[in-house]
C-alpha cells in the first residue's frame, strides 16, 4: 500500500487516492497542470489497481470521465490544475447532473492566502459549478496530522457516497496545496509520523458503498386505478439502466399484467429486446402524425418509465389529452416537462414489479386483450412493415436509413453511442425492434453536442468494441478527442453522416430564411475527413453503398479507432423526412 511521507503534499494526496481506490474506484482521468502535481503523482502511484489516463483536453477529459462512469455506474475522478482548467470540466457537470452519472470532479488550488492578490493561474473555483453538483467542498489546507488525515478519509468516504446515493451525480472537492508540490522534502519532519500509521488499520472501515436496496414511501398505490382502464400506456422512455436485461423483463411484465402497450423509445433499451415484450409500439411517433388516429389512441392512463421520450408529436399528443399520468422513477427530479396531473412513484420499475408480484393472486389486475390494444399492435404492424419496405428499396446514401440499418446490423450487445440533433431523432423513429440486445448510450441530459466523440471514447474504452453514430458538426466540435487515441483500449467505429452541416436546423422553419440560414445556422465547415483522420492517426474509409457499411459493422475490429463516413445530401435528406414521416400511418 503506497502512502507517501516525503512531504505533506505526498502523504495527503496518497490517502485521498487509497481511500478512493478502497472505495471502489477504478479509473481516474487526470489532465496535466502544476498545482495538481500531488494528485497526479498519488493516482500514477496507485495503478494498475485504478486505471490512471492522463488527457490534454479538459472539456474532452471531462466527457471521457463521464462515458466511463455510464459505462461502468461507479463515479471515475478527474483530475485538473488551477484557474481556468477546471472552468472547461462545466459541460459535462451539467450533463452528468442532469443525467445522473456518478462524477468525482477533483480541483487543485492555490493555498487561500494566495487567492484575490493576482498570482498566477488563480480564480474563483468555489462553488465554480453552481448547483450542479451533488455536493460540493474545499477541503482543508494538507496537515500532517493523524486527526487531520482521518477527516480526509471521511470527507472522501462521504464524496463516494454522495456521488451514488440517493441519486448518482457529480460531486466536486477543491483541493488547495501549498508548495512543495513535487515530492520533495518540505520542513515538516514526517519521520514520527510514519512510525505512527498503520495502513491496514488506518482504512479497515474504508469498503466498497454499496446502498441498501429500500421501497421509499410513495402515495396510495394505483393499482386499481391501473386495472379497470382498458385505455392505458406505458411509455419506456428515455434510460441507460446498468442492468438491461432486468430493466426490461420488468417493463414486460408491467405490460403482460395490465395488457398495455409499450410506447418504446428508441434510446431506451425496450427496442432492443423485443422478444420478451409482445406489445411493443416502436412507430408511435409516426403514427400519431396521424390527427384522426391519435384521437382514436387517446389514453386514460399514462405510465412514463424514466424520462419522456424525444418526440415533439408524442409530447403534444399527451398535452391534449385529459389522461391521469404516473412516472415510475427512483431518482428526486421532475421528470414532467408536460406539467400533467401527474404522480410520481419515487421507486425503480424493477421494484414495481416487485410489489405487483406482493399483491396477492385474488387482487392482481386480470385484464384480457382490449380493443385498445389490439389498435395500437395493429398500427404497429402495418406501420413497421411500410417502414421496412420503404427502406429496402433505397438504394441511394439517404441519412435516415442508417439508424435503421444498423439496428439489424450490429453484433449483439454492441454499445452504441447516438450523437444529438438528427441521429437520435433518426433512432426514435426507425430503429427498428430487435433481439439483439445492443446497448444504446447517450448524452440527453443537456441535449447539447459538446463532448460527444470524447462520451463514445469513455464508454468504449476497456469496453466491447463499440460504435458511435453521430453528425459531422457534433464530431468537430470534439476533435480533440482523437488525441486520446494512444491512451484507449479497445475499439471504437464512428459511423460519420457527413452532410456538410446542421441537418437538424433543415427541419425548422428558419430553414425558409436565407440569408442568414445556411453560414449562422446549418454552418456548413468543408471539411476534408480523410485529411482530418490522417492528421490524428485514425482510420479513415468512405462509404458508397449499404452493403460495404453492413460489412464493415459485422464483426466489428477489437482495437483502435476508424470513421466510416457516409455523405448525404442535407438538402435532401431533410425533404425525405418532410415528405415521408407524415405518410408511413396514412389509412
Amino acid at each position: 500500500m503506497l502512502i507517501g511521507f516525503r512531504n505533506t503534499n505526498e502523504l495527503w494526496a496518497s490517502v485521498l487516492t487509497q481511500s478512493l481506490q478502497h472505495l471502489g474506484l477504478t479509473t481516474a482521468v487526470i489532465c496535466p497542470g502544476s498545482r495538481s502535481t500531488p494528485l497526479a503523482v498519488a493516482f500514477a502511484q496507485q495503478a494498475p489497481e485504478i486505471d490512471v489516463i492522463s488527457i490534454l483536453d479538459e472539456r474532452s477529459a471531462a466527457f471521457f470521465a463521464l462515458g466511463r462512469a455510464k459505462a461502468t455506474g461507479l463515479a471515475t475522478a478527474i483530475v485538473c490544475t488551477s484557474g481556468t482548467a477546471g472552468a472547461n470540466f462545466y459541460p459535462a457537470v451539467i450533463e452528468a447532473k442532469q443525467t445522473r452519472v456518478p462524477l468525482l470532479i477533483l480541483t487543485a488550488d492555490r493555498p487561500p492566502e494566495l487567492r484575490d492578490c493576482h498570482s498566477g493561474q488563480t480564480i474563483d473555483q468555489l462553488k465554480l459549478y453552481g448547483n450542479y453538483p451533488n455536493w460540493q467542498t474545499e477541503l482543508a489546507v494538507p496537515v500532517a496530522e493523524m486527526g487531520m488525515l482521518a477527516y480526509l478519509r471521511q470527507t472522501m468516504v462521504y464524496a463516494w457516497e454522495r456521488s451514488l446515493y440517493p441519486v448518482p451525480g457529480p460531486v466536486h472537492l477543491n483541493i488547495p496545496f501549498r508548495d512543495p508540490l513535487a515530492p520533495i522534502p518540505d520542513a515538516i519532519d514526517l519521520h514520527n509520523l510514519h512510525s505512527q500509521f498503520h495502513p491496514e488499520e488506518f482504512f479497515a472501515n474504508v469498503t466498497k458503498f454499496s446502498p441498501s436496496p429500500h421501497f421509499p414511501i410513495t402515495p396510495s398505490f394505483p393499482l386499481n386505478d391501473w386495472q379497470n382502464s382498458e385505455r392505458g400506456i406505458i411509455i419506456a422512455g428515455v434510460a441507460q439502466p446498468q442492468q438491461q436485461q432486468k430493466y426490461c423483463q420488468a417493463i414486460a411484465q408491467l405490460a403482460q399484467t395490465l395488457q398495455f402497450p409499450v410506447l418504446a423509445e428508441g434510446l431506451s433499451p425496450v427496442r432492443n429486446h423485443a422478444s420478451i415484450n409482445p406489445h411493443i409500439i416502436s412507430t408511435y411517433d409516426l403514427i400519431l402524425r396521424n390527427q384522426q388516429l391519435a384521437k382514436q389512441l387517446t389514453p386514460e392512463i399514462v405510465i412514463q418509465i424514466g424520462e419522456i421520450p424525444t418526440s415533439p408529436i408524442l409530447r403534444n399528443w399527451l398535452k391534449t389529452t385529459a389522461a391521469r399520468h404516473w412516472v415510475i422513477d427512483s431518482s428526486d427530479q421532475n421528470l414532467d416537462p408536460l406539467h400533467a396531473r401527474t404522480v410520481h412513484l419515487r421507486l425503480s420499475v424493477e421494484q414495481l414489479t416487485e410489489i405487483f408480484n406482493s399483491f396477492p393472486l385474488s387482487v392482481r389486475p386480470h385484464v384480457g386483450v382490449s380493443s385498445y390494444l389490439e389498435l395500437w399492435t395493429q398500427l404497429e404492424v402495418k406501420v413497421r412493415t411500410t417502414v421496412d419496405h420503404t427502406f429496402k428499396n433505397i438504394d441511394n446514401l439517404l441519412e435516415s436509413k442508417i439508424a435503421w440499418l444498423l439496428s439489424q446490423t450490429l453484433p449483439p450487445e454492441t454499445p452504441l453511442f447516438i450523437a444529438n440533433s438528427m441521429p437520435v431523432r433518426d433512432v426514435e423513429y426507425f430503429w427498428q425492434p430487435n433481439h439483439s440486445g445492443i446497448r444504446p448510450f447517450f448524452n440527453r441530459g443537456a441535449n447539447g453536442i459538446d463532448g460527444t466523440l470524447s462520451t463514445a471514447l469513455g464508454i468504449a474504452h476497456r469496453h466491447q468494441s463499440s460504435v458511435m453514430l453521430t453528425g459531422d458538426l457534433a464530431l468537430l466540435h470534439d476533435t480533440n478527442a482523437f488525441l486520446i487515441r494512444n491512451k484507449f483500449v479497445g475499439h471504437l467505429t464512428i459511423v460519420l453522416v457527413n452532410n456538410n452541416g446542421g441537418g437538424i436546423f433543415e427541419m425548422l422553419s428558419i430553414a425558409k430564411f436565407e440569408p442568414p440560414f445556411e453560414e449562422f445556422f446549418a454552418t456548413p465547415q468543408d471539411i476534408n475527413f480523410a485529411q482530418l483522420c490522417a492528421t490524428y492517426g485514425v482510420e479513415h474509409e468512405l462509404i458508397t453503398n449499404w452493403e460495404q457499411l453492413q460489412t464493415k459493422l459485422n464483426p466489428l475490429p477489437t482495437s483502435g479507432i476508424r470513421v466510416l463516413e457516409l455523405q448525404t445530401n442535407r438538402k435532401l435528406d431533410a425533404q425525405w423526412r418532410q415528405e415521408n414521416l407524415g405518410k408511413f400511418a396514412k389509412v
